[in-house]
Order: C-alpha cells, then structure tokens, then sequence
C-alpha cells in the first residue's frame, strides 16, 4: 500500500503539504483534485522518488513496479510502435540479450533467455502496443512513423501509450484525456476499468473519472482529505460541508435568485424559451452541487452583444475540407441567436473543419455561406493560445481591445478569470497553457459575441474554470456551436446536438449516453473494417518499402514551396517583433510624455499601430498556410 504519515511538503517558501496523512489499499483506482498549485504534480514526483519529505514520511512496497506518463519526447527518430515497446524496459532488456545470445550462438543461454521471454509474455507485445496505438486513434500507418512527424498533441498521446504498455503496480496520470478525442477518452476508461494495479489519476474531466474512479484524494488547505465514491459524490458530499457556511448560503441563493428571475421573465418568448429551459435545468442541478464551487476564483460572462441578427449564419450545399480534399458534403445548416447545439462526430470525421470554415479560418470549398448583417464571432481552437502576444499582459490585451475603457474596469473583468494584481500584468510568456486558455477566453467574452464556435475549450482548464465556464455559456444569451470531449460541458450547456460522420452533417435525435454506445459500435466496425483489409491477400502485391520512400521524397518535394514560404513568414515575424520591441522600449522612457516630445511619441504610437497590423496580417497568414502544410502531410502520410 501506499502510506503517507505526516507528511510536510515545501518547494521554495511555499509549504504545499503540512502534516499531511493517506493511506492508498492496493488495486485501489484514485482520483487527485486540487487548486493549480496545490501540490499534485509535486505529490507524483515524491511518489516517483524525485522529490523527498521535508518532514514525515511516504513509503510504497520496494517491489512496486511504476508507470508514469512523461511529459516530453527526447528521441524523434524512432517509429511509433517502437517508440511505445520501449516503454516495457524489462522486454528491451531481454530483447537485447537475446540477440547478444544469438550473435554468440550460444544455445543453453537462447534457451533460457527464450524462456524468460515468454513468460514475461514478449511474444505478443508488437501486436499489444499496436492495440494500445490504435485505441487512442492513430491508424496501422501511423504506426510506422516517425514520432517526430508528429504534433505536439498526437506526441502526447505516444507517452501515454508508453505508459499503459509498461507492466505496473501503480500508475500515475497527469491529466491524461487533456489530448484526447471523445473516442480515444471511451476507450481510455475500458482500458483503465480493467486494469489490475493501483491507479492515481489527475484529471478535470468529470465524467471520466466517474467512470474509472473509486475514490477521490482531494489537496485542500495543505492536507489530504479522502471521499470514497465517484467524483460526483465527492462534490456532493462536500457541497454538504460547505453549504453550512453562511457566506457560501449566501452566495448560492444570490446565483438563484438572479436565474429565477430570467426564467420568470423570459419562459413564455419563444425567442427566449431555450435558454430558460437550459436555466432550469442548470437550477435543478445547483443546488446540490454548486456548493463544492463557492471558493471558485473564477466568476465571469459573456458581455451581451449590442446586435443581433436573425439568422446569423445560412450555409447551403456546403462542401467544406482543405485544399482539393473534401471532408463534409451537402452541409445544410442554419444558426439562429439562441441555438445551443453540441456537434458529435469520431475523430477525423470532420468537426474542427466545420467550426474553422463557420470562423472564416477555412474557406468554403462550394456552396453558399450567408452571414447576418450583426454577426460578431467568438471563435475559441486551441491553435489562438499560440496567436497570444506573449510579451504583453493580460491586462495589456484587454485594453487593446479596448483603448477608452477605465483600467479599474479592465481589472475588475480580468480578474474574473482569477488575473488580479501583479498576475495582471506579467507577461503570457510565463503563463502555463491552463492560464493561456483563460486570457483566450476572457478577450472572446469582452468583445460582446452573439456566435460562440468553440472547438475543445476545456483543454488545460481546471475543474473550478470548467464550472465557470459552464455557468457563464447557460447565461450567454447569444448562439453556441460547440465541440468538446467533455461530456459535463456539452450536457449541461446544449439543447441540440449534431452528428459529423461519413462526411455528412446531420441533427442527432438521441442523448448524450446513447451516442457513447453508437461509437463504441462505430470503432468496432472501423477496426473490423482495417482487419478486413489488412488481412493478407494471395493476389495482393506486398509494400514496396522503396516506392513508399520515393513517394515520401516527392511528398516533401511538393511542401517544400510551402515550407519555404511559411519559413519566410516567421522571418519577417520575428522582424516585426524585434522592431516593436525596440519601440515599446523607447516608448518606455518618461520623457517621452513631456510636451517638447509631442511629435517624437505620435510617431512611435504610429509606427506601433501599423507594425501590429503588419503583424497580425502575417500571424494569419503564417496559421493558415501551417494548418494547410499540416492538413496535406495528414492527408498525403496517414
């Protein structure tokens, strides 16, 4: 077992731990809560034997085996497969003395090196880690790449794979569904279900620890406090607790009072009615559990849009992919200010493709796109928390897009998304993705939208901004297209959903719960279909290994232009921003701002204005031929 006695924990001057106790049974599957910061990661590293008590003790059994999911890739040039096997260090061992034996030809030692091999069941590991792969969505081809083919993301999803084929008695994962798709997460909890160890899991997705957990360790005031049960027990067990605070009474009846009165006002206009709908069943639900979110440090809204126009989006006969490559075909698909629609589909199917080409990102390969005279876009995709400007503030972006507002207002807004103080005002380049997510968000919530797309919000945000957030997409009053593998989010914030397969958009009459069951019954159909085709044919000329090489040549031949033009981009970024750091320094000087300056410090703010625009036109640029270059190497490689 796992045994913690009154622990101490310190990194720096910040005590994370203090007096701490947990006892962890073995086969016990565990998930560990807690604020950023609050200690997890740090409570994994002394489990991993990286970090040491500062006072107390904590001890595992010295013949534990552990697995852990690394959060980086040293070698780029093995293939995927091996990069996995490598995970099963007992296996490469025996491996290699088995070909030492060989090379010797040393027949008492093949023996006996054979013998180990098989009983560590090394027979069937190519064909295990192939299983592993093809679970978490890559297909046979990919397989066969190099990981440094590979996105950042989809190199995520390698570690994880390395980790789940390492034999363990215990296994710790640090957020391990934050790359992942909803298939890959479905058969990520099978997988973790049946597994025989004891499992330690960081996670903000409630409906997957749901389904994988039995209890939860929850770091909370430098202790750790144990709730057996799910995760939805644990926030109702502890809503109880905390509901005996009048503070937190008090805040909860203010939340309710406000969605009664919008219900009340609002329940018999039809253009209204779906959003109170959508409040009343938020309402059912929070007074049960919105007390395990009262010391939130987040609290914000959509800023309700100035305008709106009905319909705001009109798309007909639409046939949307990237380049000549069609994804989607004869789309048909009205938005009107209200609409509150969850889009479904497997991986690959299509769903960022249509939220890019509904942003404007993507243009239409055919049809007719009609917009509404009031249409103001939010759009939200992972790829814009790179878009940030990663020497300025939060605050600093706010006020960019809003040069006559008060800073107190500015602040007050910004702090909503738990940027107060000096956090405010450090630069993004510090900021970890969670708290990139949060700006991303913040500056889509000021500028008023009536259109939310948002393509997986949730990535690397905790569980208190994910609550948040939902709370403030009830109270958005605008339309909403969302895609997201967090089914808590799209269940509590949707009223339609949309089904993307086979290259077609359709609505989806079922629920939420119905859908998981149809692409269980879809990957074993998709992976039936690849044994079917994979299945060796007599008449079936074999791969030519030399062929697939000349035609990769040819494929890196084609990009080559667009490498070369995308290199050329970032060089004259790079320009750019050399250049306006030279002038936010000059415009750092106070003399500046004294009178006999007046003309020096317009021509600065001049030339600022217009090398940002400069800049922002060749982000853009720089976004789409990447996502282009990106698209043709999927397409032409796997």
């Amino acid at each position: 077992m796992i045994k913690i006695e009154s622990l101490t924990l310190q990194r720096g001057p910040l005590r994370l731990l203090d007096n701490a106790n947990l006892t962890i049974h073995p086969g016990q599957k565990v998930g560990l809560l807690g604020t950023n910061g609050a200690g997890k990661s740090s409570l994994f590293a002394l489990l991993r034997g990286q970090l040491t008590p500062d006072a107390g003790s904590c001890s595992l059994p010295d013949d534990w085996r552990l697995s852990h999911m690394r959060q980086e890739i040293e070698d780029l040039e093995r293939n995927a497969v091996d990069y996995v096997l490598d995970g099963d260090q007992r296996l490469r061992d025996i491996q290699k003395r088995l070909a030492e034996a060989e090379a010797r030809q040393d027949a008492e030692r093949l023996g006996t090196v054979y013998a180990e091999l098989e009983s560590h069941d090394g027979f069937t590991a190519d064909s295990r880690a192939r299983t592993l792969l093809a679970g978490l969505g890559f297909t046979s081809e990919q397989t066969e790449a190099r990981v440094g083919d590979f996105s950042g993301g989809w190199r995520m999803r390698l570690n994880l794979a390395q980790a789940l084929m390492c034999p363990s008695d215990l296994l710790l994962l640090d957020e391990p569904t934050n790359h992942l798709d909803l298939d890959a997460i479905l058969w990520l909890e099978d997988w973790l279900r049946s597994y025989s160890g004891t499992l330690l899991l960081i996670s903000h997705d409630r409906d997957f620890l749901d389904a994988v957990i039995e209890s939860i360790v929850h770091v909370d005031q430098k202790q750790l406090v144990l709730y057996r049960g799910s995760y939805s027990q644990f926030e109702r067990t502890r809503a109880e607790r905390l509901a005996q605070q009048q503070a937190a009474f008090e805040k909860q009846q203010a939340q309710r009072e406000h969605m009664q009165r919008y219900i009340a006002r609002f329940r018999a206009q039809a253009t209204k009615a779906r959003q109170a709908q959508s409040r009343l069943k938020a309402l059912e639900r929070m007074e049960v559990l919105s007390q395990a979110h009262i010391d939130s440090p987040f609290s914000f809204s959509f800023r309700e849009a100035d305008k709106q126009s009905s319909p705001l989006l009109d798309l007909r006969k639409g046939q949307l992919g990237y380049g000549e490559q069609a994804i989607l075909e004869q789309v048909k698909l009205q938005l009107a200010p209200g609409a509150r629609i969850g889009v479904l589909g497997p991986n690959g199917a299509g769903k960022s493709t249509l939220i890019k080409t509904l942003a404007g990102s993507l243009p239409l390969q055919a049809g007719e796109l009609k917009t509404g005279e009031h249409l103001a876009i939010g759009y939200f995709a992972q790829h814009q928390l790179d878009s940030l400007d990663p020497e300025a503030s939060p605050l600093l972006h706010l006020a960019r897009l809003a040069p006559q507002e008060r800073e107190q207002t500015l602040r007050n807004f910004i702090g909503g998304f738990d940027f107060h103080g000096d956090r405010a005002e450090e630069p993004v380049r510090h900021f970890s993705g969670g708290e990139k997510a949060r700006l991303a968000l913040a500056l889509i919530a000021w500028q008023k939208p009536n259109l939310l797309l948002l393509d997986e919000p949730t990535n690397h945000l905790d569980m208190e901004m994910r609550h948040a957030l939902t709370l403030a997409l009830q109270d958005f009053d605008g339309a909403m297209l969302l895609v997201s593998h967090d089914r808590a989010l799209i269940r509590d914030t949707t009223d339609e959903l949309w089904l993307v397969a086979d290259g077609r958009l359709q609505v989806y009459e079922d629920d939420l719960d119905t859908y998981t069951r149809w692409l269980a019954r879809f990957r074993q159909q998709q992976a039936q279909s690849q044994a079917d085709g994979t299945a060796e044919d007599p008449e079936q000329p074999k791969v030519d290994a030399k062929a697939q090489r000349r035609l990769a040549a040819e494929q890196r031949q084609r990009l080559a232009p667009m490498k070369k033009a995308i290199d050329k981009l970032e060089q004259s970024m790079s320009r750019l921003n050399s250049e306006l750091e030279e002038i936010e320094s000059a415009l750092g000087d106070t003399s500046l701002y004294q009178t006999e300056n007046k003309d020096r410090l317009k021509e600065l703010l001049a030339r600022q204005t217009s090398r940002k625009q400069e800049l922002e036109t060749l982000e853009a640029q720089w976004l789409d031929a990447s996502e282009e270059m990106e698209s043709l190497q999927a397409s032409a490689e796997f």
